[in-house]
């Protein structure tokens, strides 16, 4: 069965990378979901997408250059700021604590691959030890470097490389770095990409699939999974077929 999983949450409805988004994810019944770490400026993996905060909530710099204390004082309704008056920006901590409550899957994207964070890979072992989540986590990141750190410090952890374009049979590329999977942007997903990939004993999961089109398509191949800002209209779709 195609894994559903909710993209920062439930991102096209609520407050992306958020409690709220994740929550709703869980609610609308996704599989698991998705969501990107940084760390702040005393090293506690926080979560959020962009390097700054200037997108998502009404502040202004880099994530790296802010405290907890400070990140935790921002508001980050994004867009929603009509439907919700505040939503922090969690910790890894925080998500982890209720996803293993949940027994809810998350894939964790590490976002190292412009602002070089020391030690990141450590520190968000050290998290999934101590909720004893290693069973429910998936790590993907653009930076392949860290997922063969990863597979160093953490081989039976799944891991799988994210990509934009083109990678020549990705399903090998992902084994030589240490990885176990692939998440190409759905562009790049074309069905003989996912067919040989998953006779090679290697999952895909494209992202970010918003269209039925594409959902319908994917589930019909019996891709792994796919990541969704819509994991409601997705799940509805899993079972109309």
């Amino acid at each position: 069965m195609t894994e559903i999983f909710g993209h920062r949450g439930s991102a096209g409805t609520h407050p992306e990378n958020t409690m709220i988004s994740f929550k709703q994810a869980y609610i609308d019944g996704a599989d698991g979901i998705e969501l990107d770490v940084q760390l702040s400026r005393d090293g506690i993996p926080v979560v959020i997408h962009d390097e700054t905060v200037n997108r998502t909530t009404d502040g202004k710099g880099y994530v790296k250059d802010l405290t907890l204390m400070e990140l935790k004082k921002l508001n980050a309704v994004h867009k929603f700021k009509k439907q919700y008056k505040h939503a922090e920006i969690p910790t890894l901590e925080e998500v982890l604590d209720w996803a293993a409550k949940k027994r809810f899957k998350v894939n964790i994207e590490l976002k190292n691959g412009i602002v070089p964070y020391a030690g990141m890979e450590e520190k968000v072992l050290d998290l999934i030890d101590r909720c004893n989540m290693d069973h429910l986590i998936i790590f993907s990141s653009f930076n392949h470097y860290s997922i063969a750190r990863l597979h160093t410090l953490a081989p039976d952890i799944e891991k799988a490389v994210l990509y934009m374009e083109g990678i020549y049979k990705p399903w090998e590329y992902t084994k030589w770095v240490g990885g176990q999977g692939i998440h190409p942007h759905i562009k790049a997903a074309k069905t003989s990409i996912i067919q040989r990939a998953q006779d090679a004993g290697v999952p895909v999961r494209p992202f970010t699939v918003n269209d039925e089109k594409t959902m319908s398509r994917l589930f019909e191949e019996g891709c792994a999974g796919f990541f969704t800002d819509f994991p409601k209209k997705a799940v509805q779709l899993k079972y109309q077929k």
